[in-house]
């Protein structure tokens, strides 16, 4: 018996070896035709139900549809074909989500390199067709639609909404969507080196005239995970003789081998680099569909994110950055142990996935509660998975955080510095070229705000020039209105060298119209809204103006100039009696004249008349071009401006913040400048988040309402860099710092006369002017006498520079090239034989490090009984208490001679009181300390938000009101007492 079974054997084993290669070889020879084994499945019925040049939209299981069903549409992401959705049978989200009675929807990009045009698509592309298929579900069920994509198809899902605004769409359902590009990445690249790779790929211009293949994609998404592809394929081989083991995936493995992958047009690569890498756009705002501004702020639906805890391409901290990026959205998560892949497709999916996105659509139709395995984001407990650096390989770490908590934020913010601080670095040499241009300025250069528009059009007419509303004007749009107005100039009569008033609120055509002067050679006199038309159009000696529609009635009613009225579409409208419409004029029959050149002017020309003062102390101030270039590529130069950033301003045109800082320095960086008319928090927050503003611009007290009012939703991770700008006081901006602490505060000063340009670079020292810019003229500090209001000189007759903390008189070197016989305004001889310079007419203190202070104009000394007492002491001893808010001081007669008084509000809920003022003043001599300092209910300021302290000083010496507390310094004890 023994014998006969061991004879046996060997053959039943022989056999089985020759059945088992057989059956290899079968399958392999399968694999090698057809790809793949032929698994007899067939894909889930659809109809196309509407089809597009971009896109055609499935209907899935259309004859079967419950009725009332909630309809939800799934976008896929661009590398994978829409089969993503319908793999097989066994692992079919559209299968599954028509099982549980959703009616399925899938929108198809189809493959972009068989489609026509399909090269070409980019990513606004993409959100429109979305946006479009909304409307068509929407219009076929009658009921909102829930939008759902995965991993980039989320994304989508994310700018639709913010797009949208979120109409027409029930809620957001993502997996493993990115939002931060700071997450860590799943190849061995930190953010900030992946932002400069992302630059690299950009300025090269490869990926504007090649696609990214299929192939390439697939062979990248395998290199993220080495090992467990090299597992999967050495199991496949070792299972092809097992035809029955292999068929229930094989449909899934042959998607992700070969069949899954499509084309990725170069517009859509270079845009995903521009709006993820280079600026983190999702996450901060300002990125641009169809030229309207969007931002995730915007969304306030609720979103389910799917989180896989392996997952390193859409990482745990970049999906669930979706809480910050949309603040005003509920957002709740479902944790998955499963990667990427697996959140849409297989096991995982279809038991855990599938099945929670049906419960969530119940629970969005009130059939029943939240489902347990779906949470509020704020009460997850997370196991996230930190890659050591190494693509697939990483080490788990255990992290337990409540929504983004405090430790969470403390991390986040150190992450953000230290990248501002590298990005300060790493741009240093990006700086150079707009430091030399400055030092090359000489009187006959070409420059001015037109030239600087023409060259940035030139370099990239498609990049965004500058954002008003929730639009986005491109370089190119910009340069044609600008030649339009142009010819509107022409044919009104304005030439090279005129000098032409524009009076208007901030808006498009303020800007284009200034610009447009610019250009023709002409110069902008920038009228004041609030300011007196009459003198300062004789200051500004001009004989026509142009306004916007707002204005024209107060133009046309002076008698002294012409109105031409700009802006507000040329369609027909009533304008006052003598104005010129000049949005009738058509460009197209104005002949350009053989004198016209675009952009004569050269650095010697007035270039803008500005205004300073109130009532009989205006004074027309005459900026040069050079004067503005040199203010616009110092602050360029000292931001860092880069194509991408976004200058916010809400100063007005006509102030010299905004002129010279806020759009000359964005212009010369070649970033977006944003205006807005409003600047109460709510509109600021709004903007910030829509604009993606990282650079935000102020004037005086600007930013005050803006620390005093209570934190906004959009607050929380904005994406505010720097705050640039002038005049801030003291008081105001340590409250600036403790409100903003990640954010830097850059104060300008620039003289009225000469071009003195200060600036704090370091953002320490609060109040302090800091030191002159590079490449822009030496400035130095003379000693200087306040009673005889003349330089203090030595016994070889020159001036003598300031020790440190003495009081002097600013002034700045004046080249010999600059030097005009005909210029009166010139100090010759002053420090050495044969020097010149120019008095900036302000008074400086220089510290022991170098920093310069303003200690105020000249026109501001008081002459008191005691001698001659500057009213910024004052100024600067009231910032120190705590309970001050504004502040003025001025000098007013008191019987035969003047004294200071001070003037401050005070916060909500705080007092000012004696003894603080005594504390205070302390440091101060007693004859350098105001006679009285009262406490108001306001102070005025102007529309730039600078104190006003002429009417107060109309009222004389204080006296105490139910509206006003005076206190008096009592001579004898240096005490205030409360009058």
């Amino acid at each position: 018996m023994g014998d006969n079974n061991s004879a046996v054997e060997p053959a039943d084993r022989g056999r089985g070896i020759v059945a088992r290669l057989t059956t290899t070889v079968r399958n392999v020879a399968e694999v090698v035709r057809f790809g793949g084994l032929e698994t007899g499945e067939a894909p889930s019925l659809f109809s196309v139900e509407a089809e597009h040049r971009n896109y055609r939209l499935r209907h899935y299981f259309a004859d079967d549809v419950p009725d009332g069903a909630a309809p939800i549409l799934l976008i896929p992401p661009l590398m994978l074909t829409t089969e993503v959705w319908d793999v097989s049978p066994r692992s079919s989200a559209v299968g599954s989500l028509h099982e549980s009675g959703l009616d399925t929807w899938v929108i198809d990009f189809g493959h972009p390199d068989r489609d026509p045009g399909g090269l070409e698509r980019d990513l606004t592309d993409h959100v429109l067709a979305i946006s479009e298929a909304i409307d068509t579900v929407r219009e076929h069920t009658g009921q909102d639609v829930i939008l759902a994509g995965y991993s980039q198809g989320g994304m989508f899902a994310y700018q639709t909404a913010a797009f949208r605004r979120s109409k027409g769409i029930d809620s957001l359902v993502t997996f493993g969507s990115p939002v931060d590009a700071n997450a860590p990445l799943p190849i061995p690249l930190s953010p900030e080196a992946a932002s400069r790779l992302a630059n690299t790929l950009v300025d090269s211009g490869l990926f504007r005239k090649v696609a990214v293949p299929g192939w390439f994609s697939r062979t990248g998404f395998k290199m993220l995970t080495p090992a467990k592809s090299v597992q999967d394929r050495i199991k496949f081989l070792l299972t092809l003789h097992d035809r029955d083991a292999l068929l229930p995936r094989e449909r899934q493995r042959r998607f992700l081998e070969n069949e899954g992958w499509t084309a990725w047009s170069g517009p859509a690569v270079v845009q995903f680099l521009e709006m993820y890498f280079q600026h983190n756009r999702m996450l901060e705002g300002g990125f641009v569909i169809d030229d309207r501004l969007v931002t995730l702020a915007d969304i306030d639906l609720p979103v389910l994110t799917v989180v896989g805890s392996t997952d390193t391409i859409g990482h745990p901290d970049s999906v669930r950055a979706i809480r910050r990026a949309a603040p005003s959205a509920e957002i709740y998560e479902l944790t998955l142990r499963a990667g990427h892949f697996g959140l849409v497709v297989g096991s995982t999916a279809m038991t855990h996935s599938w099945p929670a996105v049906a419960d969530w659509a119940r629970w969005r139709r009130g059939e029943l509660g939240l489902p347990d395995e779906i949470m509020p984001a704020e009460q997850v407990e997370t196991a996230a998975l930190r890659p050591s650096g190494s693509g697939g390989a990483g080490v788990l770490t255990q992290v337990t955080e409540l929504g983004v908590g405090a430790s969470k934020l403390v991390v986040d913010t150190a992450r953000r510095m230290s990248r501002i601080a590298r990005s300060v670095v790493s741009e240093a040499p990006a700086q150079m070229p707009r430091l030399q241009r400055i030092e090359q300025l000489a009187p006959r250069t070409r420059i001015s705000l037109g030239l600087l528009l023409d060259e940035q059009a030139r370099r990239n007419s498609s990049e965004i020039c500058f954002l008003f509303g929730d639009r986005a004007h491109r370089q190119s749009e910009v340069k044609h209105r600008v030649d339009s107005i142009v010819k509107g100039l022409v044919e009104i009569g304005v030439q090279p060298g005129d000098t032409v008033g524009v009076l208007m609120t901030t808006r498009p055509s303020a800007f284009t119209v200034i610009a447009a002067l610019s250009r023709l050679g002409a110069t902008a006199a920038l009228l004041r809204p609030d300011g007196d038309l009459g003198r300062e159009a004789r200051l500004a000696r001009i004989d026509r103006v142009i306004s916007d529609p707002e204005h024209a009635a107060a133009v046309s009613g002076s008698t002294t100039v012409r109105c031409y009225v700009l802006g507000g579409g040329a369609d027909e409208r009533q304008l006052p009696d003598g104005a010129v419409d000049m949005e009738r004029i058509d460009p197209d029959d104005v002949p350009v004249p053989d004198w016209y050149k675009p952009n004569p002017q050269r650095a010697q020309d007035i270039a803008f008349v500005l205004f300073t003062g109130e009532g009989a102390t205006t004074k027309a101030i005459r900026i040069t071009n050079k004067r503005w270039a040199m203010s616009a590529l110092g602050t360029a130069s000292a931001a860092a401006l880069r194509t991408g950033d976004t200058v916010y301003s809400v100063t007005p045109l006509h102030h010299s913040s905004a002129l010279l800082m806020s759009i000359g320095g964005a212009v010369a960086g070649g970033a977006r400048f944003a205006i807005s008319l409003a600047d109460d928090p709510d509109t600021f927050w709004d903007e910030v988040r829509r604009y993606g503003a990282t650079h935000v611009s102020y004037t005086w007290t600007s930013l005050r309402a803006l620390v005093d009012a209570p934190e906004h939703p959009n607050e929380p991770f904005h994406p505010i860099r720097m705050f640039i700008g002038s005049g801030m006081p003291r008081n105001l901006w340590k409250r600036v710092g403790a409100r903003f602490p990640d954010a830097k505060v850059l104060e300008f000063y620039a003289s009225a006369a000469g071009e003195a340009i200060l600036a704090n670079l370091t953002g320490q020292k609060p109040g302090s002017m800091g030191r002159p810019l590079p490449g822009t003229p030496e400035v130095r500090v003379a000693a200087f006498g306040l009673t005889d209001r003349s330089l203090k000189k030595t016994s070889d007759g020159f001036a003598r520079e300031t020790l440190a903390d003495e009081i002097g008189l600013l002034l700045s070197r004046v080249q010999p090239a600059d030097i005009t016989d005909a210029d009166e305004s010139l100090q010759r001889d002053v420090f050495a034989a044969g020097d010149a310079w120019r008095s900036t007419g302000d008074l400086f203190l220089r510290d022991e490090q170098g920093d310069h202070w303003l200690a105020g104009s000249l026109a501001d000394v008081v002459d008191t009984a005691e001698g001659p007492v500057l009213p910024s002491g004052t100024r600067f001893c009231l910032s120190t208490i705590e309970a001050v808010d504004l502040i003025v001081a001025f000098g007013v007669r008191e019987g035969d001679a003047d004294v200071v008084v001070g003037a401050v509000t005070v916060r909500p809920d705080t007092t000012l009181t004696a003894a603080a003022l005594d504390e205070a003043m302390g440091g101060l001599p007693k004859r350098q300390r105001p006679r009285y300092v009262q406490v108001v209910k306001t102070i005025p300021l102007t529309t730039w938000h600078r104190p006003i302290w002429r009417d107060l000083a109309k009222h004389g010496v204080p006296k105490p009101t139910r509206t006003r507390t005076v206190f008096a310094l009592d001579e004898a004890s240096g005490h205030y007492r409360k009058l």
